[in-house]
């Protein structure tokens, strides 16, 4: 048996891989573009199997499929085309999705893929021929009905990336700030310097600066949150340039309403399709959340890397985890590996940031964004990138990281700052002079203070707590 047989599309006959359950489309744009060896997504294509088993379900009940017409369907064809596209949405014949990322800027070559390979199912569950010329379950007249790439490939876009946030970015922070509150509550009563421009400043405590954190993750949390609902409203509907053309009045809403039934997400028909045709606003909008989420991931990840420097030589306030050796020449070196790992990830997606935004801004002219391939597969990588470096960091090293109390309250009384709360005691100018003098004598503050006599011994031991410095004073 030949490793190829011949398929013909509307440009003439292409040699297609003898089992592949893809066509001549198919294979026309994986000679066209081999340009990354990047596929789509997985949750690209199993939104797009979904995207088209929800299309199927609104024309059955629209009598779309099953009329008198040439294309109509028989209900066993019906049900194997829906029963195909089914197993697509569930991650079947995933090794039968090989275009390139960098292809034709509306997906249309992914679209025509998903078809034919439905198509191609459909007809094998119903006991026909799938290498047969004549289709009886047709890739564009039964599973693309209704269709047009231009609004089903940016509606699988919004359900992959609504579905990867609510179900995997949302958690994976929620575990994270739980994690982290946590560790602020059990640090509460630890005394630390505090530092503004990586100088000492005036005392607060470990638990204040890690619930600091906490917020931060917290706010993320509302950030991502945000991110699903850039991404509610769909295109379905709108085929080719958002006029509807070809399809039912109430086709975009149903399908609307079967994905957000099958998602669990609040997904709506888009309220003007020639917006939701044209426009990836709300894909740019999203991805700035997720931005702004790597921003916050990367402060708290540089952050404790910092309070974790040393062990000797550094801050070493928070002891982080030790997960691996840290360097091929000097034994016994121990790097805040996850830190960094998670540092590099963010930058990743702040640079994906930058081409969401130049794809959303120019990539598209009149009625169609035409880099829409890109912008799906940046913005799912940056969240699978996100999620999965949260949960390695809760796991090997936030969960296990341990504060050094000794080391955060023994710089406390070293720390100049100390006398900022003698402000009000005795003034300004003469604060700062002690913190010069103790600064060149090595000498701290509270010793200066009861050489020379400053205050009375009760004033000054109640105006030196650190504790009393973590708090707003009456």
């Amino acid at each position: 048996m030949s490793d190829f047989r011949a398929e013909r599309d509307s440009m003439g006959e292409v040699r297609v891989p003898a089992n592949a359950y893809y066509g001549a489309q198919t294979q026309r744009a994986v000679e066209n573009f081999p340009i990354s060896g990047w596929p789509l997504p997985s949750e690209l294509i199993r939104a797009m199997g979904l995207v088209k088993y929800a299309c199927a379900v609104a024309n059955r009940d629209l009598g779309k499929l099953t009329g008198s017409g040439k294309n109509a369907l028989d209900e066993k064809q019906v049900e194997a085309l829906l029963a195909a596209a089914r197993q697509v949405a569930d991650g079947g014949f995933a090794d039968q999705f090989p275009i390139d990322v960098f292809q034709t800027g509306s997906g249309t070559s992914s679209n025509m893929n998903v078809n034919e390979v439905i198509s191609n199912r459909a007809i094998e569950m119903l006991g026909g021929d799938r290498f047969a010329k004549e289709k009886p379950v047709h890739p564009n007249d039964h599973v693309n009905m209704g269709q047009s790439t231009n609004d089903t490939f940016p509606t699988a876009i919004h359900i992959a990336v609504g579905a990867a946030l609510a179900g995997e970015l949302v958690p994976a922070l929620q575990r994270l700030h739980d994690v982290l509150a946590a560790k602020a509550k059990e640090w509460d009563r630890i005394i630390k310097v505090g530092r503004t421009h990586l100088a000492d400043a005036t005392p607060l405590r470990l638990g204040q600066e890690i619930g600091g954190f906490a917020r931060q993750i917290e706010l993320s949390i509302e950030r991502a949150k945000r991110a699903v609902l850039a991404v509610i409203e769909l295109p379905v509907g709108g085929t080719a340039v958002g006029s509807g053309i070809n399809t039912h009045p109430e086709f975009g809403s149903r399908v609307a309403a079967v994905l957000a039934q099958e998602t669990g997400l609040p997904f709506k028909e888009a309220e003007n399709h020639f917006e939701a045709n044209a426009n990836r606003d709300g894909l740019v909008e999203c991805h700035g959340q997720l931005k702004t989420i790597a921003t916050t991931l990367f402060n708290v990840a540089n952050n404790l890397r910092w309070l974790g420097s040393g062990p000797r030589c550094g801050f070493y306030e928070v002891k982080l985890p030790d997960r691996q050796p840290g360097s091929s020449i000097m034994p016994g070196k121990v790097n805040p590996v996850m830190c960094e790992s998670m540092m590099q990830v963010c930058a990743r997606v702040i640079g994906h940031d930058a081409a969401i935004n130049m794809a959303g801004a120019a990539g598209g002219n009149f009625q169609l964004n035409i880099m829409m391939p890109m912008m799906g597969e940046a913005t799912l990588e940056s969240i699978a990138l996100l999620a999965n470096a949260t949960e390695a960091f809760i796991e090997f090293c936030a969960e296990e990281m341990e504060a050094n109390a000794e080391a955060c309250e023994t710089a406390v009384e070293q720390s100049l700052s100390m006398v900022t709360s003698l402000n009000p005691l005795i003034g300004y100018e003469k604060a700062a002079s002690l913190a010069k003098e103790a600064f060149q004598t090595g000498k701290t503050i509270r010793e200066l203070c009861r050489e020379q006599k400053i205050l009375p011994e009760d004033v000054l031991e109640k105006a030196l707590d650190p504790f009393s410095m973590t708090e707003p004073q009456g």
